[in-house]
């Protein structure tokens, strides 16, 4: 079977990445007043931060128009691919999913499979890294979702953000009314539960909130089976000064173990506002063998 791989901008895949695993990667749109902008095409995070402090409108994303997704999915079933897999940012954030859920539907011929990564950055990146490696492999659609399943429930990830201001007017926080308009200088802990963001706890200064986060991130992955696979995240916006003393903590505490370090793409910075910081973990795809003969 001939598969497609396709994953939208906020996967943060690079380009030799892409062009090395066969994977298109379809930007998503941000609107910054009646521009629009493509996500890691012609605008940056720091980019987006600096048209705010300059007095810019609220930014808003969008997803890729159906149109386009159209084509991109007729020239790929002209070129003879029997099935097309997307991998998209999480639904819980973006319609997106759903969007190529109702184009698979109405278009059968195009063997149109949509996997919701309950996830985005880099994270989501690895998932379809994974994906590609089956589809090397020789795995069908459905296998390849098993194995996705399996991985993404190895995915954690906790946030903190300066403030709730970008996630609440963006709708992107689900339980935004049980934190909103706490005092001055409380930094909510946030994390993913089924695709959606959380606030799950709140903390007094920034300094106390990232040793919360590092704490909790030694006790979550203390016990897990394969504690000795994992590769870690630290993502950012503008603030790659907080990132490498966390990189830092990372390397004391889980020696050896991969860690990656990343600014937030700038749809997923646009709804958590600059300053925001994460420390992440998931099995490492780079240690699994998907030879499908083992």
């Amino acid at each position: 079977m001939k598969i497609a791989l396709v994953t939208d901008s906020t996967s943060v895949l690079t380009k030799k990445e892409a062009e090395d695993n066969n994977v298109i990667v379809t930007p998503i749109p941000i609107i910054v007043g009646n521009k629009e902008y493509l996500d890691g095409v012609d605008i940056t995070a720091s980019q987006l931060f600096e048209m705010q402090r300059e007095g810019a409108d609220f930014p808003k994303t969008s997803q890729p128009a159906i149109g386009e997704m159209l084509t991109l999915f007729d020239k790929l079933h002209d070129e003879g691919y029997d099935a097309i897999i997307t991998i998209t940012l999480s639904s819980g954030i973006s319609g997106f999913y759903e969007t190529l859920k109702n184009i698979a539907h109405n278009n059968p011929k195009y063997g149109l499979y949509t996997y919701d990564s309950k996830m985005t950055v880099r994270l989501q990146g690895y998932l379809v890294l994974a994906a590609a490696k089956m589809i090397k492999a020789g795995y069908e659609p459905n296998e390849i979702f098993e194995h996705l399943d399996k991985i993404r429930d190895t995915i954690d990830e906790i946030f903190v953000v300066d403030d709730l201001k970008n996630l609440s007017r963006g709708g992107r926080l689900s339980n935004a009314s049980a934190f909103i308009g706490t005092m001055l200088h409380i930094k909510p802990l946030l994390t993913f539960q089924d695709g959606k963001i959380i606030a799950f706890d709140k903390i007094r200064s920034l300094k106390r909130a990232v040793a919360k986060v590092e704490n909790l991130a030694l006790e979550r992955t203390n016990e897990l089976p394969y504690r000795d696979k994992l590769r870690l995240f630290v993502f950012h916006s503008n603030d790659a000064k907080q990132a490498e003393s966390i990189k830092a903590f990372v390397n004391d505490n889980f020696a050896g173990m991969p860690v990656d370090v990343a600014e937030f793409s700038p749809v997923i910075a646009t709804h958590l506002g600059e300053k925001s910081i994460a420390l992440a973990w998931m099995i490492d795809v780079n240690q699994l063998d998907f030879n499908k003969n083992n």
